[in-house]
């Protein structure tokens, strides 16, 4: 029989993070082992406000599931039980742990990837003054790409100074679900001439619906507006690319499942991430192959990361070692 164990974590961050909806100064996580004899499978979700979800909340719902977990059930039974969400992506993703450590490989492998490769990642920048997100910018350059948070204001100051500090990166903005669309009218022939390549929910999900009728430059992203596979149909006329995230797929079983469904109804693919440790992230770069865009520089926001955590360098995201997780 195994042994589920839950937990609380706190990361504080380098610097105070600055999004549309809010501010954060810590990553507030939640741990699951689930340990069978000598056998251990760890993972981390981040449970998020905006979806009604918190740390007390995710484990209260990880706990009625206690004896599920522990009797041995599959994947394909927890994935069914539990609902797509934080709380089931630390439990699915802790199975996929223990499996591969059971049986001397990697999930990698279990998954059907040969060959993980180093992915370049979005570095992000919070929402600030003009010149303090040039200046953030500014030392960042040598990043080959940024993430923009921005809200509804001063958004032509902000990205001008941004593109003063950092000339050569490349940009992809979210403005988490902060414009209306006909701001995002408004706005999108200046964010083609400025070279932002990708715009991520920039309205708010119920409202959606008068993206179908813009013909924008600039590829727009479902993030909020999509969780699991069955989202995806609705998406069709409105979004050019979907954003995978375990936290809102609900665990790595479903993350893969959503992102063969999305390559197959012709969506370009993104891979994000909450602000967490390199625990969460560990399984979101196996989904990160071959993504058009990659951003899950969560450890690189916080003071201190795990240790061992997940290497980067140059801009790039590295597969975990299996000392971390997989």
């Amino acid at each position: 029989m195994a042994i589920l164990t839950v937990r609380a974590e706190s990361f504080p961050l380098e610097r105070p993070f600055a999004i549309s909806r809010g501010v954060k100064t810590a990553a507030d996580v939640v741990v699951v082992e689930i340990a069978d004899g000598d056998v251990r499978g760890w993972a981390e979700c981040v449970p998020y406000p905006r979806y009604d979800e918190t740390v007390d909340g995710v484990i209260a719902k990880i706990e009625r599931f206690r004896d599920l977990i522990e009797n041995g059930a599959s994947l394909d039974a927890i994935n069914e039980a539990m609902a797509a969400g934080a709380a089931r992506n630390a439990v699915d993703c802790a199975l996929w742990d223990l499996r591969a450590k059971r049986e001397g490989t990697t999930v990698a492998a279990l998954c059907g990837i040969k060959d993980a490769e180093p992915q370049i990642t979005a570095e992000t920048i919070g929402i600030g003054e003009p010149d303090e997100m040039g200046e953030r910018a500014a030392d960042l350059a040598a990043s080959p790409l940024l993430k923009i948070k921005l809200n509804a204001e001063d958004i032509e100051k902000r990205l001008d100074a941004i593109r003063a500090g950092a000339p050569n990166a490349r940009l992809i903005v979210d403005p988490n679900e902060g414009w209306s669309v006909d701001l995002l009218a408004e706005k999108l022939r200046y964010l083609a001439d400025i070279g932002v390549e990708m715009l991520e929910q920039p309205v708010a999900a119920d409202l959606d619906g008068g993206l179908a009728a813009l013909s924008s430059p600039v590829p727009i992203c479902a993030d909020e507006s999509v969780h699991t596979a069955a989202d995806l149909e609705s998406l069709r006329p409105k979004y050019d690319m979907v954003n995978i995230k375990l936290d809102k797929t609900g665990g790595l079983s479903e993350a893969l499942r959503l992102k063969e469904k999305a390559l197959g109804l012709g969506f370009e693919i993104m891979v994000g991430c909450m602000v967490g440790s390199s625990l969460a992230m560990a399984p979101a770069v196996l989904v990160a192959q071959g993504a058009k865009i990659v951003d899950l520089d969560g450890p690189l926001l916080l003071k201190q990361d795990r240790v061992p955590g997940l290497h980067f360098a140059q801009g790039r995201i590295y597969p975990p070692k299996p000392e971390l997780w997989g």
